[in-house]
C-alpha cells in the first residue's frame, strides 16, 4: 500500500486579508514557521516517509525543509504541485478583483469549474497536472509513504479526484495552513483517511 501525506504550507502574507497569491513567491511568516515546526513534528511522529516532494514556491520548500529535518530526508521539487496560476488576478485583493470583474469574481466562488482566470489557469488545468504529479509519486514510490507539500488549490484538486467528486465541489474542502490530509492507495483501492487535520497546531 502506498500512503500519501498531503501538507499545505504554513502561513504567508496574503492569507488574511485575502489576496490571490498563486505564483507570487512568498516566505513563511513567523506564524508560518511555527506551524511548519509543528507539522514537521507531527509527520515525524506519525509516519515514516520515504520521500518528500514540494511545490517550487518558497513557502512550500520551507515547510518541506522543516519536515525533511525532522525525518532525516531531503525535499525535492515537483512542478505539478505548484499553486494555481491566477494570471491577471495575481496578488490582487479580493476587493480589487470584485470591483474590476464583478461577474467573473462571483462565478469563481459559485461555479469555479466554469471559468478560466484571465491569463491564468482553469481548474481543469490544475486537476490534470495534480493528477500527473500524484501518478508520478505513486509509481516512483509504490508501497511507501510520501509527503507532498503544496497549496490549498492543488491539495483540493487531488482530494476531489480521490473522492470522485466534481470540480464544482472545489470550495467544499477546507485546507488550513499546515493542515494534514492523507490517502491510502492499494492497487485500484483508494481511501481518504483524513482531511484538513489541524490538531497539531492548537495553541499557536
Amino acid at each position: 500500500m502506498t500512503r500519501i501525506v498531503l501538507v499545505r504550507h504554513g502561513d504567508v502574507e496574503g492569507i488574511n486579508p485575502e489576496r490571490f497569491r498563486g505564483r507570487t513567491d512568498l516566505p513563511l511568516t513567523a506564524l508560518g514557521r511555527r506551524q511548519a515546526a509543528r507539522v514537521a513534528a507531527r509527520v515525524a511522529e506519525g509516519w515514516r516517509p520515504a520521500a518528500i516532494y514540494t511545490s517550487p514556491m518558497a513557502r512550500c520548500i520551507d515547510t518541506g525543509d522543516a519536515i525533511a529535518q525532522a525525518t532525516g530526508l531531503q525535499g525535492r521539487i515537483l512542478e505539478g504541485l505548484n499553486d494555481l496560476d491566477y494570471g491577471a488576478w495575481r496578488w490582487k485583493t479580493y476587493d480589487e478583483v470584485r470591483t474590476q470583474s464583478p461577474e467573473l469574481f462571483s462565478r469563481w466562488f459559485a461555479a469555479p469549474h466554469l471559468i478560466r482566470i484571465p491569463q491564468g489557469e482553469s481548474l481543469q488545468d490544475l486537476a490534470a497536472r495534480a493528477a500527473d504529479a500524484l501518478r508520478f509519486v505513486v509509481e516512483a514510490h509504490a508501497g511507501h509513504t510520501v509527503v507532498l507539500v503544496g497549496h490549498d488549490s492543488v491539495i483540493r484538486a487531488i482530494l476531489l479526484q480521490m473522492l470522485d467528486q466534481p470540480l464544482s465541489a472545489y470550495w467544499r474542502l477546507a485546507q488550513s495552513p499546515c493542515a494534514i490530509s492523507e490517502l491510502e492507495i492499494d492497487g485500484a483501492r483508494v481511501r481518504v483517511v483524513r482531511i484538513n487535520e489541524t490538531g497539531h497546531l492548537e495553541g499557536l
